[in-house]
């Protein structure tokens, strides 16, 4: 039953949902597993705060979550499937104000963390 997200009980089935299907994934699971490895509840525990702060404004997540991604072998269609989802996951659980703003805010986080790889995968290109 979907319903608003609220809580941080919420914040953390959006996480795990989305990680599963990303663990899984053929074209995702594989970058996202041989990076994470054995520090999946890690991993989850530092989303659950990102989130936290995002959505809920409990600001629990200190840090910058770009430097993370920024050498990962990825480009448009890894950012389109990791969208798509994201926002799958949302609207199977949740629905409302929170939920929009969820799936925006994931959208404007992937054109920017894309356009910043891009950028670097450039510069490196052209020092060689």
């Amino acid at each position: 039953m979907q319903h608003e997200i609220s809580t941080l009980r919420d914040i953390k089935l959006l996480v795990d949902s989305f990680y599963g299907k990303i663990r899984e994934d053929g074209l995702l699971g594989p970058i996202f597993n041989g990076v994470i490895k054995d520090r999946w509840p890690e991993h989850l525990e530092r989303m659950y705060t990102f989130w936290q702060t995002v959505l809920l404004g409990e600001h629990t997540y200190y840090g910058s979550p770009f430097p993370p991604h920024a050498k990962l072998p990825v480009n448009k269609t890894h950012f389109d499937r990791w969208l798509f989802l994201f926002s799958e996951t949302v609207d199977e659980h949740f629905t409302g104000e929170k939920a929009a703003e969820a799936k925006w805010r994931a959208g404007k986080m992937a054109e920017m963390f894309q356009l910043k790889i891009q950028h670097l995968q450039k510069d490196q290109t052209s020092l060689k």
